[in-house]
């Protein structure tokens, strides 16, 4: 029987305890051995659910384990690009959280400690993971809605809460850095293109962004976005071909937000000039995207399987971000 991978978390985020934490246990090919956090009060929920785990109070000790053979990294954005480089140059393959860095340029360092380590080294983009996503990559490779022409995206919630990180903007904090990586890399990741052009609009508070807008021009069609954590909770991404359209109706937080749905509505003629529509819906109730997530890496690090998200594909989108931000 093949070795598990073993893990060792960086901290005790909340969304560390209500979601990775649950996927480290549950994955196939994963044990979750170990968590490093000063605050007993944080640990106990971990401990709870894995009796046996070890709780170390200093990162550099859980990094120094032999235990351990891999670091989710949940971090504040602003730490994410030293605590991965830390752990891959302990020896670790590290999963860590988008935004895995806060400007493009601070990918040579992450790219440069994987490639010297041998190392796997992810963003934590469990949405390509997912199969409506991989089904939607799919259909438009295959022409399912004709040419693409133009792709909308929506992502949406309503948090002005101060003391939150994301309305930190010593930590990386802002609605683009945020949830702007799922409308800017799903639609990348899904057509395999990067924009040639791209303009934003932005709404300001203390220095981070709360609303964008943003409009990109790629080879082949046209993109249109809004990105906002000051608005009522919305998620939607739209594909419109000649032939058709494809929507994913909760693309990014999926059975969270909604059940995840993909529909496809094909139109064609039937007899004569007489117009026709062909409508299917696939839905995936009960998939869990963290835990397919957590799977595919450790397949990855095992045995040098392909992972689809790379460094490379990160900095794309990130690269994005740093446009949207300058304003285009």
């Amino acid at each position: 029987m093949t070795d598990p991978i073993r893990w060792g978390v960086l901290g005790a985020s909340d969304f560390a305890q209500s979601d990775m934490a649950p996927a480290l246990h549950m994955a196939r090919g994963s044990r979750h051995v170990a968590l490093a956090t000063r605050s007993a009060d944080k640990a106990a929920p971990f401990v709870d659910r894995v009796p046996d785990l070890r709780v170390e109070t200093d990162y550099d000790a859980l990094l120094a384990a032999d235990d351990i053979d891999a670091i989710y990294v949940p971090l504040p954005n602003h730490l994410h690009v030293e605590w991965a480089v830390k752990a891959l140059q302990a020896g670790k393959h590290v999963l860590c959280e988008k935004p895995i860095a806060l400007h493009s340029d601070d990918f040579d360092a992450l790219i440069a400690a994987r490639d010297t380590a041998g190392k796997l080294a992810a963003e934590a983009y469990m949405i390509v993971h997912h199969p409506q996503w991989q089904r939607a990559k799919a259909l438009l490779a295959q022409d399912a809605i004709g040419r693409l022409v133009h792709v909308e995206a929506v992502f949406t919630y309503n948090n002005p809460d101060p003391e939150n990180v994301r309305n930190q903007p010593n930590m990386g904090g802002g609605g683009l850095r945020d949830i702007g990586v799922y409308t800017f890399g799903s639609v990348r990741f899904a057509t395999g293109q990067e924009p040639d052009t791209l303009t934003s609009s932005l709404r300001m508070e203390h220095d981070f962004d709360t609303f964008a807008e943003v409009n990109a021009s790629f080879p082949d069609f046209t993109y249109h976005a809004i990105v906002s954590t000051r608005m009522a909770p919305r998620q939607r991404m739209v594909f419109h071909g000649e032939d058709g359209t494809l929507e994913l109706t909760a693309p990014f937080n999926a059975n969270v937000f909604d059940q995840a749905e993909l529909l496809l509505e094909t139109r064609h003629t039937r007899p004569a000039s007489t117009q026709g529509m062909t409508r299917t819906v696939e839905r995936w109730p009960g998939v869990n995207q963290y835990v397919l997530q957590v799977e595919a890496f450790c397949e990855s690090a095992r045995t040098g399987a392909h992972y689809p998200w790379t460094l490379e594909q990160a900095r794309g989108t990130q690269a994005m971000i740093d446009r949207a931000i300058a304003g285009g």
